[in-house]
C-alpha cells in the first residue's frame, strides 16, 4: 500500500508558531504565567509576586498580550490582567514534564558513567 505524504504545512502559520514559542521563550514571561494562574492581578501584585521591576514587567505583560496570552482588564485606576487561555498550563506541563524526564535520564546516564570510570 503506498504511503501517503502529509500535508504541507503553511509557511504563514509556521510563522505564527513559532513566534508563539518566541513569546514563551522568557523565563520571566513563564514566571508572570505561573503567578497569574491564581487568577487576575494587577501591575503592582504581580512586580511584587515576581520581584520584576515595573518597567521590565510592563515590557513582558505588553508582549503577552499581543500574542493573546493574557488579557488586560481596566479596573478604577489600575488594569488586572489575567489568562486568555487556559490552555496554556496544558502546554507548559507537557514541556516541564519531557524536561524533567529528559534530565532525570541524563542524570541516570552519568551517575552509571561514574561508576565505570577510574580516577588516576
Amino acid at each position: 500500500m503506498p504511503k501517503t505524504k502529509p500535508p504541507k504545512p503553511d509557511p504563514a502559520v509556521l510563522v505564527a508558531v513559532a513566534d508563539y514559542f518566541k513569546v514563551l521563550s522568557e523565563a520571566s514571561r513563564l514566571q508572570i504565567l505561573t503567578c497569574l494562574r491564581s487568577g487576575p492581578m494587577n501591575v503592582m501584585e504581580i512586580a511584587e509576586a515576581t520581584g520584576l521591576g515595573q518597567a521590565n514587567l510592563s515590557k513582558h505583560l505588553k508582549v503577552l498580550t499581543q500574542a493573546g496570552i493574557l488579557s488586560r482588564q481596566p479596573k478604577g485606576t489600575s488594569a488586572y490582567y489575567e489568562i486568555a487561555d487556559p490552555m496554556i498550563f496544558e502546554l507548559c506541563e507537557l514541556a516541564c514534564n519531557r524536561i524533567s524526564e529528559r534530565v532525570l535520564r541524563q542524570a541516570e546516564t552519568l551517575k552509571a558513567l561514574r561508576g565505570k570510570t577510574t580516577v588516576f
